[in-house]
């Protein structure tokens, strides 16, 4: 198929430098769509024909969620909570009055676990290395965290996705690029619906704040 000889000529390498660098902008606070980058790698990975490893997906999803939060944090601590106003009038729809607040209840209640599970929460994945920064959280507690959380993210959407792309490709293997197609649009679509959830946690969270 033609789509199987264009995703061939795409060099591996390329595809991890490209997972690492859009999830480690997205940890900087950048509202990028990191894990939707990942999902799709680990589709890539689980077409058989191509040469794309999924353990090096993960270690480079990984190694830049860990990067682009220490930098996060350090950008946090120099600025502080001032930085998220002028991120606000930016970005209101990822950085509005209301989403700090609930980002930065969840951080004051749970500490190094608000660390640990931002990363598998779209909105305080963004949140993560400088709101941890503003607050003042001691760098080695954030890293142990930020490095535990970084890890199972990466590791643990990689093989998921990979897995079901390998399921995904056995049955439909007939039609491989229709395998792929399929299995796009679910991950895409899984990403779209976390991020509405999230959104909409966000909206109760501000409701309950003004009663």
């Amino acid at each position: 198929m033609w789509l199987d000889s264009v995703l061939q000529t795409i060099p591996p390498l390329t595809v991890y430098l490209l997972v690492g660098l859009v999830v480690g902008i997205e940890s900087l606070g950048i509202p990028l769509p990191g894990e939707i980058v990942l999902v799709s790698a680990a589709l890539l990975a689980s077409h058989h024909e191509l040469a794309v490893s999924p353990m090096w997906i993960a270690v480079a999803g990984g190694a830049g969620a860990i990067v682009g939060d220490s930098i996060g944090y350090a950008i946090g601590r120099r600025y502080g909570m001032s930085l998220f106003d002028r991120l606000g009038r930016r970005f209101p729809r990822h950085f509005g009055p209301d989403h700090v607040k609930v980002a930065e209840r969840f951080f004051t209640r749970w500490g190094m676990w608000a660390v640990f599970f931002g990363r598998f929460v779209a909105l305080l994945r963004i949140f993560s290395g400088p709101l941890a920064g503003a607050l003042g959280m001691h760098y080695p507690r954030f890293l142990a965290a930020n490095a535990l959380g970084g890890i199972v993210w990466a590791t643990g959407t990689t093989m998921l996705v990979y897995s079901l792309g390998v399921v995904a490709e056995h049955w439909l293997s007939r039609f491989s690029w229709v395998a792929l197609l399929v299995a796009v649009v679910i991950g895409l679509g899984v990403s779209v619906v976390i991020r509405r959830r999230t959104r909409r946690m966000a909206d109760d969270y501000a409701a309950e704040s003004e009663d």
